[in-house]
């Protein structure tokens, strides 16, 4: 018993020192590859989480997976919604890493609690009369909307999509009784899809992601209620690098490539 208990006793500390020298052969603390990759992908992170405009659903998928494609093993965390309230959500302390809105007042609404600093307009965006394909109320112009016999269905005036139209409106002097008034663009236009509604105004870039299922109709007072979007990083980003570099490919070519595609503008 004693012979064996010997041979323990020097075995084992050679074993615990031929395994020190296998970890450390390079002079350096052993370090996996996996905690390296995940220090140079933003401090430990793995997930970003972006807070956007329900109207940039299409796109920033589309380069959330490009994203994802460029980072192996990270993840990106969409929140899509109404930028007024995705803004009250920042503001009372949810999680995220970055805000794209659809318009400068509901990024306001962040940078003034100090949530995000020097926000960027990436893109702009515009109405259009949205209606079934068959167009049964045969609107053809904005003024076909303040008809008491047509149904329109808009934005709620606290979220971008319906602050716009309050200007197109107010800009072709028109009064519009809607019979709906929805918290986000894509609630709105789902209304003219099923046939729910006659005519709403939503913007150009949601009118082609609906790829046929309503038609678009332009209108000059458009331009007058264009609306900027900005995109910031939040201040109190869990994932602060990862952050950075989603906004630098919505900033890049490749973004801008993706967001004009879809019908944006350049700012």
């Amino acid at each position: 018993m004693f012979r064996r208990l010997s041979r323990w006793a020097i075995a084992l500390p050679v074993a615990l020192a031929l395994a020190g020298l296998s970890g450390c052969g390079s002079g350096q603390p052993a370090t996996s590859s996996a905690t390296s990759a995940s220090a140079s992908a933003g401090g430990g992170a793995k997930e970003v989480t972006v807070f956007a405009a329900a109207s940039l659903t299409g796109t920033f998928t589309e380069l959330g997976k490009a994203f994802e494609a460029a980072h192996p093993g990270t993840t990106v965390k969409f929140n899509f919604g109404s930028s007024a309230t995705l803004a009250q959500q920042i503001v009372q302390g949810a999680p995220a890493d970055v805000f794209a809105a659809a318009s400068p007042a509901t990024m306001k609404t962040v940078t003034d609690a100090s949530s995000a600093s020097a926000p960027t307009t990436f893109v702009r965006n515009k109405l259009e009369i949205a209606v079934p394909k068959d167009n049964p109320a045969k609107v053809d112009e904005l003024k076909d909307l303040a008809d008491s016999k047509v149904k329109v269905a808009l934005c709620a005036e606290q979220v971008p999509c319906g602050a716009a139209a309050v200007k197109a409106l107010d800009a072709a002097g028109l009064k519009v009784k809607p019979v709906t008034l929805e918290q986000d663009v894509k609630a709105t236009l789902t209304k003219v899809e099923l046939g729910e509604v006659d005519a709403a105004l939503v913007y150009k870039t949601d009118v082609i992601a609906s790829a046929g299922k309503v038609r678009g109709l332009e209108f000059p007072e458009a331009d007058k209620a264009i609306n900027d979007y900005p995109i910031a990083t939040l201040a109190k980003a869990p994932a602060g690098d990862l952050a950075k570099q989603f906004v630098d490919l919505v900033l890049s070519q490749q973004g801008k490539d993706v967001l004009t595609k879809a019908g944006f503008e350049a700012p």
